[in-house]
């Protein structure tokens, strides 16, 4: 892509000074193109899709938004969402990253915006995981919401995709039976980051732990908690000081397994290979409970 055109446009908008304007590629994403624009100091990270997809970057900046407004942890800020010449974009703050962050301070930050509660389950406008939609429509019951919203979403696009029928099957099972894995658990609706797995966080130069790609919504902590521990570990340094500051409930192991469901269908959905095959086995470990 040359995006000469483009980050013309975008120094006029952020109003920077004349001079030589520089893109620098940004490699590591799978669904956004993703370049720095520099001009002297100033330093922007933008991300670049096609510009039927605008909607995306405009849910990612209200994911963001609300995290920002939340004073818990670093985001980066966004400054700029639009389209032009058939392209999308989404300009944010570059920040430079110096590796992790501290397990403890994670910890306390993440907790600290799981403390943000809001009335229902759902978020102010839908979004995606990846580049599947996540359908945010409030609703004041959490197992009804994961029903409809999460795990019966994957399980439809699973169906359209022509998995085995027996996955589908099971699958339907198991949501009509949520119920059994809240007889006495009741969470509340939590500030979420949603997609918190560690390709999304990390540290900045001063070691403030820094989170980004959200798929924002408010829902169980649990949630996230559970995607932290899908592709990785955070450690049981931060799982010790987390719970210091939002206790976690003893049947959290078992949900667990359930809230990565919706993540390994979702890249069942997206990618295939052997993640239905990994679901298939994750339904039925959560049916013979």
């Amino acid at each position: 892509m040359k995006w000469r055109s483009l980050s013309a446009s975008l120094a006029r908008q952020l109003q920077l000074p004349d001079g030589d304007i520089q893109t620098v590629p940004v490699h590591g994403g799978d669904i956004n193109q993703a370049f720095r624009l520099e001009c002297g100091v100033h330093k922007y990270f933008v991300k670049v899709n096609r510009a039927d997809l605008l909607s995306m970057f405009v849910a990612e900046k209200a994911g963001l938004d609300a995290i920002r407004r939340s004073q818990t942890i670093r985001v980066p800020e966004v400054l700029l969402t639009g389209d032009e010449d058939n392209y999308a974009y989404i300009v944010m703050e570059n920040i430079e990253f110096g590796g992790q962050a501290d397990a403890g301070r994670l910890a306390t930050a993440i907790a600290a915006m799981h403390c943000c509660f809001e009335e229902q389950f759902g978020f102010e406008c839908d979004n995606t995981i990846g580049s599947t939609p996540q359908h945010n429509a409030f609703n004041t019951d959490w197992i009804d919401f994961w029903r409809q919203h999460r795990l019966g979403f994957q399980l439809e696009l699973a169906q359209q995709n022509g998995f085995d029928a027996g996955l589908i099957d099971a699958g339907n099972r198991l949501s009509e039976n949520l119920v059994k894995f809240f007889e006495t658990y009741h969470p509340r609706a939590s500030l979420l980051h949603g997609d918190l797995w560690s390709g999304n966080q990390g540290a900045d130069l001063d070691g403030n732990p820094v989170i980004y790609d959200p798929a924002c919504y408010y829902g169980d902590h649990e949630a996230d908690l559970a995607m932290m521990e899908l592709f990785g570990h955070p450690g049981h340094n931060f799982f010790n000081r987390y719970s210091e500051h939002f206790p976690i409930d003893s049947g959290y192991a078992e949900r667990r397994e359930l809230y990565n469901l919706y993540h390994v269908l979702n890249h069942a959905n997206l990618f295939g290979g052997g993640y239905a095959a990994q679901a298939q086995r994750m339904i039925e470990r959560l049916l013979a409970l």
